[in-house]
């Protein structure tokens, strides 16, 4: 084979190599440690190892580029020369170093998950304190890091003279070009052109696992953000499922459709439509604990506190996520959190049932309001997409001198923009629907000073939390002076808590966040003590608006629907809890389900026998969840 190597860019080949055949190995230990749950045949066999060999290839071409833009690059007279080996075996060392950690990786992750990387590896680059504190306590770190490392010098050293064949042998730029762009244009054809569903031929799931490549599923799972619902949760029977969730989604004025397979209803109310204008603002980690209302001392939400006795106020109201964007799908979708990443930040998300959509048939202006780049976290495509005009810092008038973090402008000069939207549909005689995402309460927690008792300079977290509700009362002060204000609704709602972690994988306090729908022309004040998810709020508002439409939220209209379908949704990338007359049901990775009895008030929670129809409502709710997205079930049209 010393032919191949005895080229400028047999370094490149050589790489491949290497990755095709610690694949193969990797895929032969798999192979062997999951006997007993493959069907074996001739057809089953072949796909394994030629659809992997093929996966293994795209694999190595992305592993050379490195390689192959340093062979392209580096000029004879110096590639020729003996120090350019140090460059070349650092290359390869890094690489290789990468390689053998994978095989041991993949083994472990085969041997816990029965299949190659997927979502949840993508998540331990996450939850990286969590992840390294487990294998700290699993494993003999130093024990398996010195066999990596020594795994790595053999291989380097068996190596060697092919990476050094290279030098021997000149090759002028025009053909070495030649052969960078015939490389460049096979990885990107792989990248382009190539998916991770080619290796699903089987009927058997364990076959088309180890027809993949590990490395290469990682990259697949980092990029499309989803964990396969049937494949890791428990499921149900997709007739029996949607029964469940017709039943519960049920109400005196929804007529649903013959689709079996569909949650689509038209709701009819018998009195006119109200098509108020609405102002949804979304504000950034704000716990319910934060609020003097729920027992917190520091007299930091004071504006906030003093709206409770002019607004509907849910007082046990629970946010799907810990993150933004699972906040800002549970507002706009109306639909429960299913695994892996919010549906903000998935391929395939265009054109969904969204409120904006919802909305702008019925001839509102519908935009999306953030103070930052909105390129972040994929928010301004998303809303972009799906019925909304996106308004973010870059519309902001002489914004550079305006205040700001690395998340965006202070939240006061957001609120301005609103006021301006909201003018400026006025002005045209239309209803509007603005939708702002707050920034200001997110670390490293500064504001301009001079705004509220506490200096931007402390950096607390109490400190941007009062920032925050400073902003929102100037916001509405100057909004109560507009000739619209009498005929808008402002909702005030979290779009997760600020912190998640607790005594329990899914503390049900930790996802308690306060939401006012504050309207006092419109909607009398009250307590709402009934449990409601964010996924709720949208729908109990076009309730109470009355209005008539064709809907595929599976949030709910609480004020339509019997109390004893009450029900909240938390979530992490993994677990998915389903809260209901105080237990919680929790659905896992591995197909796993347990309950537990939560006292709300204090968190406190026991393990309890689990009771079968609550666990076939929560399968019933998540597995629609992630059948109707994957189906195109929940798009507009």
């Amino acid at each position: 084979m010393n032919p191949i190597f005895k080229n400028r860019f047999g370094p490149v080949f050589l790489v491949i190599i290497l990755v095709i055949s610690l694949s193969f190995i990797t895929r032969v230990v798999l192979l062997v440690s999951s006997w007993s749950n493959i069907d074996f045949s001739f057809l089953n066999l072949l796909g394994i190892f030629f659809i992997g060999l093929f996966y293994d290839f795209i694999t190595g071409l992305f592993f050379a580029l490195p390689v192959a833009l340093y062979c392209w690059l580096m000029k004879d007279a110096w590639y020729q020369k003996k120090w350019n080996r140090v460059p070349l075996f650092i290359l390869f060392f890094i690489i290789l170093l990468i390689l053998v950690f994978n095989v041991g990786g993949e083994i472990t992750f085969w041997n816990e998950f029965s299949t190659r990387y997927n979502f949840i590896a993508v998540d331990y680059l996450i939850y990286t304190t969590e992840v390294i504190g487990n294998i700290q306590e699993s494993y003999n770190m130093p024990l398996i890091l010195g066999a990596v490392l020594i795994g790595v010098i053999v291989l380097l050293y068996l190596v060697r003279k092919k990476i050094t064949l290279s030098q021997t042998v000149s090759m002028r730029f025009a053909l070495r070009s030649i052969y960078f762009l015939g490389f460049l244009a096979l990885a990107a054809a792989g990248y382009f052109f190539v998916n991770n569903s080619f290796k699903n031929f089987s009927r058997n799931n364990y076959v088309n696992e180890l027809s993949g490549n590990g490395v290469y599923e990682f990259g697949a799972a980092f990029w499309h953000n989803e964990i396969d619902y049937p494949s890791f949760y428990k499921t149900g029977n997709h007739e029996e499922n949607f029964s469940i969730i017709r039943n519960l989604l049920q109400q005196p004025d929804a007529r649903f459709t013959s689709n079996p397979l569909s949650i689509e209803r038209e709701i009819v109310p018998g009195l006119p439509e109200r098509k108020w204008n609405i102002v949804l603002i979304s504000v950034e980690s704000l716990s319910g604990s934060y609020l003097k209302y729920f027992g917190n001392t520091e007299n930091i939400t004071p504006y906030l506190d003093s709206l409770i006795p002019h607004s509907l106020f849910f007082k046990n109201f629970y946010a799907t996520g810990t993150r933004t964007v699972r906040g800002l799908e549970a507002l706009s979708l109306s639909i429960p959190p299913t695994p892996g990443q919010s549906i903000v930040r998935r391929p395939n998300n265009e054109n969904m049932f969204t409120i904006g959509n919802l909305l702008k048939d019925k001839g509102y202006d519908t935009r999306f309001v953030y103070g930052g780049n909105s390129f972040f976290d994929n928010m301004g495509y998303y809303f972009s997409h799906n019925g909304y005009k996106v308004i973010d810092e870059r519309d902001i008038p002489d914004v550079a001198n305006k205040f700001k973090t690395a998340w965006g402008v202070a939240d006061e000069f957001s609120f301005d923009l609103v006021i301006n939207a909201c003018d400026s549909s006025y002005k045209q005689n239309k209803p509007f629907f603005n939708h702002i995402m707050t920034v200001s309460n997110h670390r490293p927690y500064t504001y301009p000073d001079g705004r509220i008792d506490r200096p931007s300079k402390s950096k607390s977290i109490q400190g941007a939390v009062k920032y925050t509700d400073y902003s929102i009362h100037k916001f509405i002060q100057d909004a109560k002076s507009k000739p619209w204000f009498d005929s808008t609704v402002f909702i005030i709602v979290a779009d997760h808590c600020a912190r998640s972690a607790g005594k329990t994988e899914l503390p049900l306090e930790n996802y308690h966040i306060p939401c006012f729908i504050y309207a006092p022309a419109l909607i009398p004040a009250k307590i709402e003590d009934r449990f409601t998810s964010q996924i709720d709020l949208l729908p109990t508002l076009l309730g109470l608006m009355n209005l008539h439409y064709k809907s595929k939220f599976m949030g709910f209209d609480i004020y339509n629907s019997p109390p004893q379908n009450s029900r909240v949704f938390i979530s992490t990338y993994q677990k998915l809890g389903y809260f209901k007359n105080n237990d919680l049901v929790t659905l896992a990775p591995l197909k796993k389900t347990e309950m537990e009895q939560i006292n709300p008030k204090n968190g406190d929670t026991k393990l309890v026998v689990a009771d079968s129809n609550l666990i076939k409502e929560a399968i019933a709710w998540y597995q629609t969840a992630s059948y109707l997205f994957n189906n195109n079930g929940y798009k507009k049209n």
